[in-house]
This record gives structure tokens, C-alpha cells and sequence, in this order.
């Protein structure tokens, strides 16, 4: 997998050379590439940024400049000539003439068409092999698991970090408009200084998907919020059994499996319901075993129904809405 980042701090990034990314990139598993914005400007004081239009307090980031480093990164193809950007980049950063190369050995053509596209929308309409364009955006949709399992199987992402009061809006509007796949997310419901750490987290929760990237592959597979059942992870121990007079669950020590397995499965679902209701109501009831069953309904779930509702809440059943008359 190939990551480009975007950023007035690209330096940011060098983080990303540290811990199980820094070795997934020593084993070849993905290259990520940092990029000063300020590249691609041409004027003394490297402007990003300007005044919204229409008025309101702080600055907006300008389109020329975010244009020109996308249409260089993004090798689009028939754009107005764009200058390169200048050799003072950052140690961790990628020039653009070394990207093009790789593009060419990853069987592209230095515009970053496919060899066989006709035109643009083809080379980059969603679930083709081009890249995939992601801003984070506080008033976007929210990035979750699923996002990350999608994007884990991308060839190339291009993250792009807002600052001040943002990008303007046409910049993810022009790109989806030429085909690429662009996607906007929010990490929670709370406003960042900069899209350096939002990307920070999915740069994360992408890359750790990848295939060989895990020591372990199983360390992933019952995660919180992971496979066809989001629920959240059970609670975890380690040894000792028993520290400053407090014991682990006997259970987790009885050796037997299938009564930890069964133990851990109640203590997701209890503590899902607790935290996250939301997630038991997005359950599939058809999964769901005697045992699930009997425990949802206690903790005042009903689950005759496709997915678990409060037992205080009206049916959406026609059955019941006509046994209720």
C-alpha cells in the first residue's frame, strides 16, 4: 500500500516510522510519504490560507494551492502544467518526480491513468484501483471500523490535513467531480487544531489491517467493534491472578474453553449494552443462540424481531402491532 499525506507539518509524520508501522515499512508492507503544502506555492510568504468568503472569524485554506499538490500527487490527467515544487523538502518527504516513477513500476502512466483507462472517471471511479482521497472533516460522517476494514484493501490513499477553519469546499467537490473515490471523516465529536491527528488515527486503524503487518493475526479478529458482531472487546487480565487483593474472574483459570469463551461472550454483550446500546440494536438476531437470547432479554432487549429493540419500545412488527389490537 502506498500513503501520501498532505500537511503544512509534515514532520508530524515522522512518528509513523516508529513501532509496528515503522517495521511494516521496513518489510516493504506499505510506504508513506509525508508532504510539505507549502511546496506548491509561489509566493514569499507561502500562503495556504485566506479569508472566508462572506465573512467570519479565521482563515480558509486556498484551492490553488491544495489543486496544484493534488493534481501533482494525483498525476491527473489533462490539468494545466503545474510547477514542480522546490528540492527543500523535508527529510520524510517524497518528491513528486520519485512518486511518478512508482507509479510507472506499479504499472501506471506518469499521468496516473491505467495503461488500458480511457479516460479519468475511469481510472479513478470508486472500487477501481485508483486512489482514494480522504479529508478529515469534524462535520463529516464518522470513521469507524468498517471504514477501516474497506480502506486496509486500497492500493494507494492520499490523506489530505485541514488547519485553521478548514479547506475549501470545492476542493473534495472538484476531485469527486474528476472520479476520484474522495472520502470526508470525523474521528468524534470534537473539533482538532489540525487533521494531523485525526489522520494519525486512521493512518493507524488502516494499516494495522493490513495482511503480515499483525505478529499475531489472531489479535485482531475479536477487537472491539470487528467482524459481523460490533460488539465492544470483554475485559482483559494478565498475571498475576490475583494483585493488591484483587482476583481475576476463577473462571479465565478453570481451563476449560468453552466456559471462557461463553463468559467472555456475556461480559461483551453486558458491557455493549452498557456503554454502547446503540450496537446491540444493530445486532442480527438471526445469530443469536439461546444463551444470547435469554441474556439480552434480561438486560431489556426483544429480539423477535430482525434486530434487538428495548422491550419499552413500540414493535415495528406488523404480528405484534395486530396481537397488541
Amino acid at each position: 500500500m502506498q500513503i501520501d499525506i498532505v500537511s503544512v507539518f509534515p514532520e508530524y509524520f515522522d512518528v509513523t516510522g516508529l513501532s509496528l508501522l515503522g517495521k511494516a515499512q521496513e518489510k516493504g508492507l506499505v510506504a508513506i510519504h509525508a508532504h510539505n503544502l507549502r511546496n506548491w506555492t509561489h509566493d514569499v510568504h507561502h500562503s495556504v490560507d485566506d479569508t472566508p468568503v462572506g465573512g467570519g472569524a479565521g482563515m480558509v485554506m486556498k484551492p490553488e494551492v491544495w489543486g496544484q499538490c493534488l493534481d501533482d500527487l494525483l498525476g491527473m490527467p489533462d490539468g494545466p502544467t503545474q510547477q514542480q515544487p522546490p528540492s527543500d523538502q523535508t527529510a520524510n518527504t517524497a518528491d513528486v518526480n520519485g512518486q511518478k516513477e512508482a507509479m510507472k513500476r506499479s504499472g501506471e502512466k506518469s499521468d496516473g491513468t491505467a495503461a488500458e483507462a480511457d479516460s479519468p472517471a475511469d481510472s479513478y471511479k470508486a472500487g477501481a484501483a485508483g486512489p482514494v482521497l480522504i479529508f478529515p472533516n469534524p462535520s463529516a460522517p464518522l470513521f469507524t471500523q468498517a471504514d477501516a476494514t474497506e480502506l486496509s484493501r486500497a492500493e494507494r490513499l492520499v490523506f489530505g490535513c485541514g488547519r485553521y477553519e478548514g479547506y475549501d469546499a470545492r476542493i473534495p467537490d472538484y476531485y469527486r467531480n474528476q472520479g476520484i473515490d474522495v472520502r470526508e471523516y470525523s474521528i468524534g465529536d470534537y473539533v482538532l487544531n489540525g487533521g494531523e491527528v485525526a489522520v494519525s488515527v486512521m493512518l493507524e486503524a488502516i494499516t494495522r489491517l493490513l495482511p503480515g503487518f499483525m505478529g499475531n493475526p489472531e489479535s485482531i479478529v475479536q477487537e472491539s467493534y470487528t467482524g459481523d458482531e460490533p460488539l465492544l472487546e470483554y475485559r482483559q487480565y494478565t498475571r498475576p491472578t490475583t494483585w493488591r487483593g484483587m482476583a481475576v474472574p476463577e473462571i479465565l483459570t478453570s481451563g476449560d474453553h468453552g466456559k471462557v469463551d461463553r463468559f467472555r461472550r456475556d461480559e461483551a454483550i453486558r458491557r455493549t449494552n452498557r456503554i454502547r446500546p446503540d450496537l446491540i440494536a444493530r445486532l442480527d438476531c438471526s445469530t443469536f443462540n439461546k444463551h444470547d437470547r435469554r441474556l439480552l432479554e434480561d438486560l431489556g432487549w426483544d429480539t423477535r424481531e430482525t434486530h434487538p429493540r428495548p422491550l419499552d419500545q413500540p414493535s415495528n412488527s406488523m404480528d405484534d402491532q395486530r396481537a397488541v389490537r
